[in-house]
């Protein structure tokens, strides 16, 4: 059966990030004491108004087929956040709703990307960017984000990278892994360099724009350079911000003749999300503000513990992040002071099996010596991890 494979299968990997955690909840389940940092899940439940509008369209009977890019009145929505939050402007057929935030990309790169496009991706970066570049038949190509650039790429960086290949350049702020953020300055300048390549589209990915800390005002390439609209395809979504994941819904905006490629391709793939996950993710959008806050002050406390304890262990070193639920620590110094183990993907399977701590290497970022930690947990958890971790 191997034999008969589509060869683009052979390409790509599964996420490392599910299946870690799936490794930890086997070995809880096999009775093992598990604290699981590898979820890139917030822990908060759904909020109850919002659950209440998918039990109120259940029913009022929405629970058939919905328009392949999103009910109208969803799409409403997401024009109104979009206006509200980002002061961009758009009309309802440049705009369109996914089963979540992933399905957009995989739309967007399906839509785009012939055989051999190159598309540029700022590491550490989420895993899926290059797996769902290669399986259109492009060609991931990483920039590196240094450490003393706080992980971010600059528009030297940028440059250097550009080749008449480039097709698509990624930008996600604040970062899964690392959860830095990208300031205006920074943003416009990455935009000047964008203005001397009219053959580059950018995806501006900001799901994570409503968890910022310390008072910071969120910003994207739009907001920064608003001269690239015409090939910048903004996506988000309600998994994050109003802990939805699993209700699946992301939606993007962008040029009119892009968006109805990427309905296309969804209609040969999911054809519609669910009806009653749009009914909710409408009430998200419209509803009451305040659980976003709220959940954003919690990660924020839990982001400055974790931090500081990381870094009163010696062979680590964290640097603060902007938002988001993650931490990128540098953990170098701990392998080298661990025996038999050479890298950051056998001292994250040496962690799990010595205390029962999970995280992710940072190797699945694009970033080997480092490691993931997610926060998206309660305090007691981190604080037991970081116990743990210390007596190692």
């Amino acid at each position: 059966m191997q034999n008969s494979l589509a060869k683009r299968v052979s390409g790509i990997q599964p996420s490392v990030t599910l299946a870690i955690t799936a490794r930890a909840n086997q070995i809880r389940a096999e009775g093992g004491d598990i604290l699981n940092l590898a979820a890139g899940e917030p822990d908060f439940d759904t909020p109850e108004h919002i659950k209440e509008a998918a039990i109120a369209a259940m029913r009022a009977g929405q629970t058939k087929y919905t328009a392949v890019a999103g009910t109208a009145s969803l799409k409403e929505a997401v024009i109104e956040k979009f206006r509200r939050d980002n002061q961009l402007e758009y009309t309802s057929s440049e705009v369109m709703v996914s089963t979540g935030a992933k399905q957009v990309i995989y739309n967007l790169c399906q839509a785009l990307l012939d055989d051999g496009d190159e598309v540029l991706i700022p590491a550490p970066y989420w895993v899926s960017y290059p797996d769902i570049a290669r399986l259109a038949g492009g060609e991931p190509v990483t920039i590196a984000g240094e450490a003393e650039n706080r992980c971010k790429i600059t528009a030297e960086d940028l440059e250097g990278k550009i080749t008449a290949k480039t097709k698509l350049l990624v930008i996600n702020s604040p970062s899964n892994p690392t959860g830095m953020a990208y300031t205006a300055d920074e943003l416009s300048a990455l935009g000047e360099v964008l203005e001397r390549h009219p053959q580059v589209f950018v995806v501006s990915d900001d799901i994570y724009e409503h968890i910022l800390f310390r008072g910071q005002t969120f910003s994207n390439i739009l907001n920064a350079a608003p001269s690239l609209k015409d090939r910048t395809l903004v996506l988000n979504g309600v998994s994050k911000a109003y802990s939805m994941t699993g209700w699946r819904i992301g939606y993007a905006a962008g040029p009119e003749a892009l968006i109805k490629s990427m309905t296309k391709i969804q209609s040969q793939s999911t054809s519609s999300p669910s009806s009653i996950s749009q009914a909710a993710a409408e009430t998200a959008l419209t509803g009451d503000q305040g659980f976003v806050a709220d959940m954003r002050d919690e990660f924020e406390k839990r982001h400055d513990f974790i931090v500081e304890a990381l870094n009163e262990i010696d062979g680590i070193r964290c640097l603060q992040g902007d938002g988001t639920f993650y931490c990128f620590p540098n953990i170098e110094g701990l392998i080298e002071k661990t025996e038999n183990i050479s890298d950051d993907v056998g001292f994250v399977e040496y962690l799990l099996n010595q205390t029962g701590v999970a995280v992710v290497p940072g190797t699945a970022f694009g970033s080997p010596g480092y490691m993931r930690i997610s926060f998206a947990t309660s305090l007691d958890v981190l604080k037991g991890a970081a116990a743990r971790l210390k007596e190692l």
